[in-house]
């Protein structure tokens, strides 16, 4: 199962870092924090990715593109006809597909940008600034057993994200966009997604957590995987410092990966 991550936005919101690069390429303990989330991923054995890039998408394939230089010791010996000699390299089990979404393309408009590279499978996707400690296996297995189309990880957090409405059995009755803090369960991502979702979104315009996520709502084609755990996005200056507070402590609940 691949995963797809949202890489694409603007990051306006923690405008001092994402000016320069795409705010998933802004460093917490001294990764980007796209990175971290991969390897959340990875801990579970998922290890094929799909990057949906847009804002300074060079920025994330440059830095792939010498992901080997990043984990190795390098000789550079220039006495040798600028030989460059890598020592004990370490590399991840990924592989790892860039695509350009575009600029101005909406979230809906990313993922189906990137249909072509996930084919009549499901698939796994987040977005590409916040990290959770949820079990990406349990979230797997409950998204098989209730043969729906769609599965997002909620989180109980007084914040103005994606609010929802659900029932006892889990199933996500109504889906609202941003609106005024009032403690409703909210869109963590870490969904799961069957390839019927394709279907759902329209073109580049189309922006997921409105039309798409509240049709599946209304079809009861939404379900909800309710984490208690750790979640937390980065939008701020704020955020970011309370992630890096987190690694630096050794207490960061998504990090569950041993040092390599």
């Amino acid at each position: 199962m691949k995963v797809v991550i949202l890489a694409g936005g603007f990051g306006t919101r923690i405008s001092e870092e994402s000016e320069y690069k795409p705010k998933p390429m802004i460093e917490i303990g001294g990764k980007p924090i796209l990175w971290h989330i991969m390897k959340e991923y990875s801990y579970y054995g998922y290890n094929e990715f799909v990057i949906c890039a847009g804002y300074k998408q060079h920025v994330i394939k440059e830095w792939f593109a010498d992901y080997f230089l990043h984990t190795s010791d390098i000789t550079f010996d220039f006495t040798q006809g600028n030989k460059m000699i890598v020592h004990n390299q370490y590399s991840e089990p990924w592989k790892v597909t860039v695509v350009d979404t575009g600029l101005n393309t909406m979230t809906g408009g990313r993922i189906k940008r990137i249909q072509p590279y996930i084919g009549n499978e499901p698939f796994l996707m987040t977005y590409g600034d916040g990290v959770c400690d949820v079990d990406i296996s349990k979230l797997v297995q409950f998204h098989e057993q209730h043969g729906k189309i769609a599965t997002l990880t909620s989180v109980l957090l007084e914040q103005a994200k994606g609010v929802l409405d659900i029932g006892g059995d889990n199933a996500v009755h109504s889906f609202r966009e941003k609106s005024a803090v009032d403690g409703a369960p909210i869109n963590a991502g870490y969904m799961v997604l069957n390839p019927e979702i394709f279907d759902y979104i329209d073109g580049d315009e189309t922006v997921f957590e409105k039309g798409p996520l509240e049709k599946l709502a209304e079809e009861g084609q939404l379900m909800s995987y309710s984490h208690k755990g750790f979640w937390q996005c980065m939008d701020t200056k704020r955020e970011k410092d309370i992630l890096e507070h987190l690694l630096t402590k050794n207490k960061a609940p998504w990090k569950k990966w041993e040092e390599s």
